[in-house]
């Protein structure tokens, strides 16, 4: 299998000031959403989960294109074009792209304890917030929480405690 190539630096603001240009509606997920909660941590990507109306897939679409997007596949060293229009999410739950500014995971149905999480759960319990240089819709600590359980990884395993103590002292309140 080969490598995978190295991303470039994450620039969090410059990917996510696009999606916002374009007025992607999203929640943003993953380590970069705990990140903006308060762990101290550092995330190389950009996860989100997007309202999956058409005219917001072809916002995503024009935006990821505007950031030189391309797709990254299992077992190739180097990410692939793919067209992006609204019709490009339909075949997967989850994409990762490498933009000239990081890599973005679009993610239609993050891991969820119940297989429940889509864009309309994650949005009625997210927290809006200014982060990263804008206005944004965070997923809450406990659906932070809940999605990294019940992925299971090591990595996501081993931010639990911290994003407990977090939850527990409040912080997605701020």
């Amino acid at each position: 299998m080969a490598e995978q190539s190295d991303p470039p630096p994450l620039d969090e603001e410059r990917i996510l000031g696009t999606l916002a240009r374009h007025g992607v509606r999203f929640v943003l997920i993953g380590g970069l959403a705990a990140v903006a909660h308060g762990y101290p941590g550092a995330t190389l990507d950009v996860d989100l989960t997007p309202d999956p109306d058409e005219p917001n897939l072809a916002r995503l679409a024009g935006a990821l294109r505007e950031l030189d997007a391309k797709l990254r596949v299992p077992g190739q060293r180097y990410p692939v074009d793919f067209p992006l229009d609204e019709r490009s999410f339909d075949r997967f739950t989850s994409m990762t792209f490498r933009t000239r500014y990081g890599d973005v995971d679009v993610v239609l149905r993050p891991d969820a304890p119940d297989g429940s999480f889509d864009y309309g759960a994650l949005a009625e319990n997210a927290v809006e917030r200014e982060a990263f240089g804008i206005k944004l819709l965070l997923a809450s600590l406990d659906d932070i929480i809940a999605s990294k359980s019940a992925a299971g990884r090591t990595k996501d395993l081993v931010m639990l405690p911290l994003l407990e103590r977090l939850r527990e002292r409040g912080d997605d309140e701020r």
